[in-house]
């Protein structure tokens, strides 16, 4: 494998999209930078990234802690320059209106929007004096339609989408690609499985390693043609 002087950095780095980003980044030569809430969790995915030559750095890393993206990102950009930052928190949950409390409403911001303004903002710092890099935020359906019973996960997405936005018009003529990608269908997990098996309905889900071919399509989008915002989903899923 060739390595490039390059790190790039995967907030949220989940046993699925997350960790499939992570591998496909690594196999492009990059020094992965992975955090996510439990670091030990990482332990599979180090090992595995390691088995096949590429180089990561596990952390534990709550990403509403600012001082704590902070030092996440800076320690990614003192191994090598950073290329490439995604935001990849779900915080995905199912409550009635009226029985969405006001911890899950706030927590749910949190992790799924305030979240992604401290890692987009620390990313942009880094980068914008090299006038290059990527900024990428895995968005979802829910933040182009609320539903019924995701009041908290649905404005914490439109606000993600909306923050993504402001940074693509503000950060993309100074050289810094910023995305957002809407994952428009069930994605192939344990959970989600058990989710159909209870409902008895069966669908087709979207495998997370080729959620994360779309990561490294939009990384190699030249400069004279940038995508701000791209939606996915199988096919055969109704939108």
């Amino acid at each position: 494998m060739d390595h490039r002087n390059q790190t790039v950095a995967v907030i949220g780095a989940g046993d699925y999209i997350g960790a499939e980003i992570c591998k496909a980044f690594a196999a492009e030569g990059f020094t992965i930078f992975a955090g996510r809430r439990n670091g030990d969790k990482l332990a599979p995915l180090v090992a595995e990234i390691e088995a096949m030559g590429g180089r990561i750095e596990a952390r534990t890393l709550d990403a509403r802690n600012e001082d704590a993206v902070i030092q996440f990102i800076a320690e990614a950009e003192a191994t090598a320059p950073l290329e490439v930052c995604i935001f990849n928190i779900g915080a995905n949950v199912n409550f009635p209106f009226t029985e969405t409390t006001e911890r899950v409403f706030r927590k749910v911001w949190e992790m799924a929007c305030y979240a992604g303004f401290l890692t987009g903002r620390e990313a942009a710092k880094t980068m914008l004096p090299r006038n290059r890099g990527c900024i990428f935020f895995t968005g979802a359906t829910a933040g182009l339609r609320g539903g019924k019973g995701f009041a908290a996960f649905a404005s914490a997405k439109f606000g993600l989408r909306a923050l993504a936005e402001s940074a693509a018009r503000e950060l993309m003529p100074q050289g810094i690609h910023v995305a957002h990608l809407v994952i428009d269908s069930g994605v192939d997990t344990a959970w989600v499985r058990e989710r159909m098996a209870e409902s008895g309905k069966d669908r087709v889900l979207m495998d997370p390693a080729s959620v994360a071919q779309t990561y490294i399509q939009l990384w190699k989008q030249p400069r004279d043609a940038w995508t701000f915002e791209t939606q996915i989903r199988p096919m055969g899923e109704a939108w």
